[in-house]
C-alpha cells in the first residue's frame, strides 16, 4: 500500500470521527478549546493572529474572533487564490465561496507581516505532529512560502485523530501545539 493510499484512508476515518464529534456536545468541546486558545494568545501577548473561518465540522472560532476584535488585535484569514491562499484582514461582511468557505471581500492589506500565532484546523496528525487536512494542500503551499513569518503554529480539532505511524510528507505543516477537547 502506498503512503498516499495510507494517508487517504487515515483522512477518511478521521473525517468520519469529526462528523460525529460535530453533533452532540460540539458547543461544549469548542468552548473548552476556545478558552485554551484565548489563554495562550493572552499569555503570548499575541497581537497579530491568523485564524480560519470554520466549516461545520471544524472548531467554531467566531466567539474567539469577536473577543479578539473587541481587544483590537490584528486578525487575518485565508483568502483562496488558485491552489493556495493568501492572508487578508478579517472584516465583515463575509461571503460564501468555494467549498462552502466564508471569506471577507478581497483586500490587499496584508503585507508579509509577522504573525504571532497561526490557528490551523486539522483533520488529523501523525507521529511527526504534521497536519493531515482535507487533501487540497492549500495550507502546505501557504506555509511553504510564509513559515519564516509565523512565530507559533497551533492545530485545533474537536477530537484528536492520531496516526502512530508517519502518514504525512515532509512538506506537510508541522504544529508547535495541538489543542483538542480530548
Amino acid at each position: 500500500m502506498t503512503k498516499e493510499h495510507v494517508k487517504s484512508q487515515f483522512r477518511s476515518s478521521c473525517l468520519q470521527r469529526l462528523k460525529k464529534a460535530s453533533g452532540k456536545n460540539a458547543y461544549i468541546k469548542d468552548k473548552h478549546i476556545l478558552e485554551a486558545l484565548y489563554k495562550m494568545i493572552d499569555q503570548d501577548n499575541a497581537q497579530s493572529i491568523m485564524l480560519y473561518l470554520p466549516l461545520k465540522m471544524e472548531v467554531n472560532l467566531y466567539p474567539l474572533i469577536r473577543r479578539l476584535r473587541q481587544e483590537k488585535r490584528k486578525l487575518y484569514v485565508p483568502f483562496m487564490e488558485g491552489a493556495s491562499f493568501r492572508l487578508v484582514k478579517y472584516r465583515l461582511p463575509l461571503y460564501k465561496k468555494q467549498f462552502g468557505i466564508k471569506e471577507p471581500k478581497d483586500s490587499k492589506q496584508y503585507k508579509r507581516k509577522q504573525i504571532d500565532i497561526a490557528i490551523v484546523p486539522i483533520v488529523g496528525v501523525d507521529a511527526t505532529y504534521r497536519r493531515v487536512g482535507f487533501g487540497k494542500g492549500m495550507y502546505d503551499r501557504f506555509f511553504e512560502k510564509n513559515s519564516k513569518n509565523i512565530k507559533k503554529v497551533v492545530f485545533v480539532a474537536r477530537e484528536l485523530c492520531y496516526a502512530k505511524e508517519v502518514v504525512t510528507d515532509h512538506y506537510d505543516v508541522k504544529a508547535d501545539i495541538i489543542i483538542t477537547s480530548t
